[in-house]
């Protein structure tokens, strides 16, 4: 008998196929997604198009996994057909939810019976908001600035006061849980606007807060690095480490961020919040658990962690340097050729490096997702090798299903990167 489904929802950050299959792997209980240009991640992630609703809806029904559009970007006059034909697509695929901030897309959802999740760039941040906005949806994202004991005072009023929204159900609260954090309020930025003519606010951010930057007297005699850190450039949301306080103060869907980033992330990321949900919902959460959730996390995407402003903190906390702090990356290797169910054994012809028994790898692919593990054995002709080379059509036993052309990627380990981070006792 299967153990009664977690109250709290965990939705996953999807931008392809293999982090759809990924999100599904690690137990998330929905996924979000963009179409186009109309969403906050139109330049940073490989959209969807119309005709991937079919597929999408589908295979989020046979696994029980609710699926949500991102129309969330500021909406144009000119755009008005385009939008209303993603809505109506949406609904006539059995998308289950829009998450949308622009009245236009809110009021022509709720006009064809769409339902609407409120996005943060609304910056809902107090209660007076959130009645207003209960009209509209049943749920929705508070602004990331927010500390709990703002989080909770709203959600202890939803209760309070019953405030429902169309369906008659009592409001949910969604906030940010891990992911990239942007200096501008909620994400509504003008810096990429400004100088490059691409707003954030219409998906299309340059991200020019994450570069280095130098402070240069008007004479020009004097160059300061601004103290060796990117001073605009926050490190990553990360509160895996007081997830129970998060619980405790009524949030009801944990965000995950990152639609631009890789599988093994968003797998990574989904399974250490499921573990952890449940363990906080089992009575299990300790430091010694959080401690190896951490390390895990490390493994994948980021920019150093800390805990947002969920904690009282007002001032951000800023990236030691450019790009990601991961402690561990992926080479690419080669792909999969074949796969032999009965001997459960993989065929992969070898394009580049090498592979070698006790290697970590990645193998991931449009509907694999993505599968990590260590190799037992390799071989070669059918006889055990102790190391493949460049051109080798190599065999390795798999447990699982794999399929022509999934990529594998050997794991290496970033010693340079190996860095502490900050815990909190739970």
């Amino acid at each position: 008998m299967k153990p009664p489904k977690s109250k709290i929802e965990i939705t996953a950050p999807v931008g392809s196929w293999e982090s759809l299959f990924a999100a599904i792997q690690a137990g998330a209980d929905s996924i979000y997604f963009g179409i186009g240009i109309l969403n906050m991640r139109a330049r940073s992630s490989v959209n969807f198009t119309l005709r991937d609703l079919v597929k999408i809806s589908w295979i989020c029904r046979k696994n029980n996994v609710q699926s949500y559009l991102t129309l969330n970007t500021v909406i144009y006059d000119g755009e008005m057909k385009e939008m209303r034909k993603i809505v109506d697509s949406v609904k006539k695929n059995g998308i289950t939810a829009i998450i949308a901030s622009d009245q236009a897309v809110i009021q022509y959802a709720i006009s064809i019976g769409m339902p609407v999740h409120i996005s943060t760039q609304t910056n809902i941040s107090n209660l007076t908001a959130v009645k207003y906005y209960s009209q509209f949806a049943d749920v929705m994202v508070t602004a990331r600035e927010l500390e709990l004991a703002q989080v909770s005072t709203i959600t202890r009023a939803i209760k309070r006061e019953k405030i429902t929204g169309p369906s008659g159900k009592l409001l949910r609260i969604e906030i940010f849980a891990h992911g990239a954090l942007c200096m501008a309020m909620s994400g509504k930025c003008y810096l990429s606007l400004d100088n490059c003519n691409a707003s954030a606010n219409r998906g299309a951010c340059y991200q020019l807060c994450r570069r280095p930057y130098k402070v240069t007297d008007l004479d020009g005699e004097v160059e300061l690095v601004v103290d060796n850190e990117y001073i605009m450039s926050p490190k990553d949301l990360c509160t895996i480490g007081f997830l129970d306080k998060i619980l405790a103060a009524g949030v009801s869907i944990l965000k995950i961020e990152g639609r631009g980033r890789s599988p093994e992330y968003v797998k990574t990321v989904i399974s250490c919040y499921r573990e952890a949900v449940d363990s906080v919902e089992d009575g299990t959460y300790s430091p010694d658990k959080v401690a190896g959730w951490m390390d895990r996390l490390k493994t994948v995407y980021n920019r150093g962690f800390w805990d947002g402003y969920y904690l009282g903190q007002t001032l951000g906390e800023w990236a030691g340097q450019h790009g990601s702090l991961a402690t561990q990356r992926k080479e690419y290797v080669g792909k999969v050729t074949n796969y032999f169910r009965k001997l459960m054994v993989a065929e992969i012809q070898m394009e580049s490096g090498f592979l070698k028994p006790g290697d970590a790898i990645y193998i991931q692919g449009p509907t694999t997702g993505s599968i990590d593990m260590i190799i037992p054995e390799i071989r070669v002709d059918l006889k055990p090798v102790k190391k493949t080379a460049k051109g080798d059509q190599c065999s390795i036993p798999v447990d699982t299903f794999l399929r022509r052309a999934d990529k594998v990627y050997k794991i290496i380990n970033n010693t340079k990167n190996r860095i502490s981070f900050v815990i909190h006792n739970p």
